[in-house]
């Protein structure tokens, strides 16, 4: 099962989770991780180093963000790799805890490593 990126990241776009990924699965975008699904290999790692608690294994995340499963597959698929932790988005402290942030989600990719 792999691990999916639901709402919580975006406009924070934390990368601590990057940092002890094995396997280089996060694909980053202008303003919001995803994991490849392909690539992800189901250890964990990265649950725990969110700041914005937005990882979660497929199974286990929350219903009201099960579109995310289908959306970390589609644009892992555009965006470029990330493997290098970095500074999040601006403000990333102030709207973590921010409900429903989906329609604030730019599809544009970010620049990678």
């Amino acid at each position: 099962m792999p691990h999916v990126v639901a709402d919580p990241c975006i406009k924070c776009k934390y990368t601590d989770c990057v940092s002890v990924c094995p396997v280089d699965c996060f694909h980053e975008g202008e303003n919001m991780l995803v994991i490849n699904p392909e690539e992800c290999i189901d250890c964990g790692a990265c649950i725990p180093e969110c700041p914005a608690e937005a990882i979660f294994l497929d199974e286990d995340l929350p219903a009201k963000w099960s579109h995310f499963i289908a959306l970390n597959e589609e644009l892992s698929q555009g965006w470029p790799i990330l493997t290098e932790q970095r500074d999040p988005l601006p403000g990333a402290d102030d709207v973590r805890a921010q409900p429903d942030k989906l329609a604030q989600l730019s599809r544009a990719p970010g620049a990678g490593d």
